[in-house]
């Protein structure tokens, strides 16, 4: 399929922000006395960093066309799905669910996404995989700690697996332009759900004074979330040509896309802080665990092609 000019615009002003980006933060480290760490300026160039190689993972995806978004996707929800297992509730029992959800649940779900039998992935996990998986849990592994291992278990699933196969979905609604303007409207969405959580931050450092929810998430304030949505809306109406939406509705997604991903980022810090964890991995240097990375996707996805499939196709 390629890369389309608009696709290629939207890259390059990306790549032109991240460079902008690298120098401000190379500048400041090197005004620092070599070899002293300053906990700041080196989270946020290894953010920076950590945001060149996603963004190339993101292009290489977008050039392969549908393949290459599922194939992408589809490793990054088996790495979360790994991440959540790895601090919830599971047993020695557990094995042959976990076995089945890797082996048979998971890859039929993206199938069914590539090849766009909507009628199938739509209820395939939430309601075929929610009740064999407990059935076979019980089966192999009693009645000890079987609601928490049976729940933490659907759980992980519905997440890191079912909401995070909405993205790639997206490549199957009926809007007008083929494949080309369906990889830009995920792109847009990205875009949006990464740019409210940048804004979040980038506003609560400069800004913020009170707490949103100082046991979930200590670095979250109201200054922060106001102006990271407020950001995120700006930015999204203004990339309203890249999808199939007028300027207002676009700005209207934009609030229901960045809304979603704070609430899906805060549950996500609720999972973590239960189960006495920080983050959860840390395979991405400055950004913590996949999951991480994709907390605020999991609640907006769904959301997003839903409302987008039903209003707009």
């Amino acid at each position: 399929m390629g890369i389309s000019a608009d696709l290629l615009w939207l890259l390059g002003v990306t790549a032109a922000i991240l460079i902008v980006a690298t120098a401000i933060g190379q500048g400041l480290r090197r005004r620092l006395p070599a070899g002293q760490p300053h906990p700041v300026i080196d989270n946020l160039n290894a953010r920076i960093w950590a945001w060149w190689v996603m963004v190339a993972l993101l292009a290489l995806a977008f050039a392969t066309g549908r393949a290459g978004v599922v194939v992408l996707f589809g490793a990054l929800s088996a790495l979360a799905l790994r991440e959540f297992l790895t601090v919830t509730a599971r047993d020695r029992a557990d094995f042959w669910v976990i076995a089945g959800v890797y082996a048979i649940v998971l890859p039929v779900q993206f199938w069914a996404v590539y090849t766009d039998w909507y009628g199938f992935y739509a209820i395939f996990i939430p309601v075929y995989a929610f009740l064999l998986m407990p059935a076979l849990a019980a089966v192999s592994g009693g009645a000890q700690g079987f609601m928490a291992r049976a729940a933490e278990t659907q759980w992980g699933l519905m997440v890191c697996v079912y909401c995070v196969s909405h993205v790639p979905a997206i490549l199957s609604l009926g809007i007008e332009g083929g494949d080309a303007r369906r990889v830009l409207l995920i792109a847009w969405f990205l875009f949006v759900v990464q740019a409210s959580d940048v804004a979040q931050y980038i506003w609560g450092k400069l800004l913020g004074r009170h707490k949103l929810a100082p046991e979930l998430s200590p670095s979250k304030t109201w200054e922060g979330l106001v102006g990271g949505i407020a950001t995120a809306v700006a930015l999204g109406a203004g990339l309203f040509a890249l999808t199939p939406f007028t300027l207002p509705e676009a700005a209207l997604m934009a609030f229901v896309v960045a809304a979603m991903g704070t609430l899906g980022g805060l549950v996500m810090s609720a999972i973590k802080r239960d189960k006495g964890a920080k983050d959860w991995g840390a395979v991405i240097k400055g950004h913590g665990g996949f999951l991480d990375r994709l907390d605020s996707v999991i609640f907006s996805a769904p959301v997003f092609f839903h409302l987008t499939r039903y209003y707009w196709t």
